[in-house]
């Protein structure tokens, strides 16, 4: 297990700067930047598209998923917020209730540092990632979303203990994984209510109630 937490956090360095390693060492994730853009239009189907104007705004993920052999289940997002993209890392608004609603969850301390957050996702066996490789989005809104590609999730699965436990968090992440993702990889995923503080009608002893009672019975 020490082996390979160290080689995951390759992929979020020390210095805070993410890469794309895989446990080799190799790159494991496709560089998107260099394929042609695969959008979707409003029935859902998707096609090559050459560049646009509105292809200058586009936004690339620019992180890794964190994993490793040992992961049990995926937890999805939709895409990084401003805060998380200037972090580097995922669910870095100090607003947002993710890492307290997974401490909680795991009955865990609360991590604090992007090094600590990696330990404890692979600590208590959880993989975390986004369902959008790139799109065209307005500061942290999901409703702006357009122009979404999506990302490969099957490289991940086949690397780790993944048989039935993915989640998403919130109604966007669910709704672009059951269109798009859930034709490869098959597996269905279970929605949770969204962390973020825009999800305001949910209360923090809410959302871990409803986390605990979802996940609890595939990650313990």
């Amino acid at each position: 297990m020490k082996d390979k937490r160290k080689l995951n956090l390759k992929q979020f360095n020390r210095s805070g700067q993410p890469g794309r390693s895989d446990r080799s060492g190799q790159s494991n994730w496709p560089d998107q930047s260099r394929q042609p853009d695969r959008r979707t239009d409003r029935n859902g189907q998707s096609g090559l598209s050459g560049r646009t104007d509105s292809e200058k705004e586009r936004i690339h993920h620019q992180f890794g998923p964190v994993f490793d052999s040992n992961s049990r289940i995926l937890i999805l997002g939709s895409f990084p917020s401003v805060k998380s993209r200037e972090q580097n890392f995922y669910y870095g608004h100090p607003r947002n209730r993710f890492w307290k609603v997974m401490a909680a969850v795991c009955e865990d301390s609360v991590p604090e540092t992007v090094i600590e957050k990696i330990d404890f996702l692979l600590r208590n066996h959880i993989a975390l990632w986004d369902v959008i490789e790139s799109c065209t989005i307005t500061g942290s809104s999901d409703g702006s979303i357009r122009d979404v590609r999506v990302n490969d999730l099957r490289p991940l699965i086949d690397q780790t203990q993944i048989t039935d436990g993915i989640f998403t968090n919130g109604a966007k992440a669910d709704e672009i994984y059951r269109k798009q993702i859930l034709p490869e990889t098959g597996i269905a995923s279970v929605k949770l209510p969204s962390t973020s503080p825009a999800n305001a009608v949910w209360s923090l002893e809410r959302l871990v109630s409803e986390w605990s009672r979802k996940i609890k019975s595939i990650l313990f």
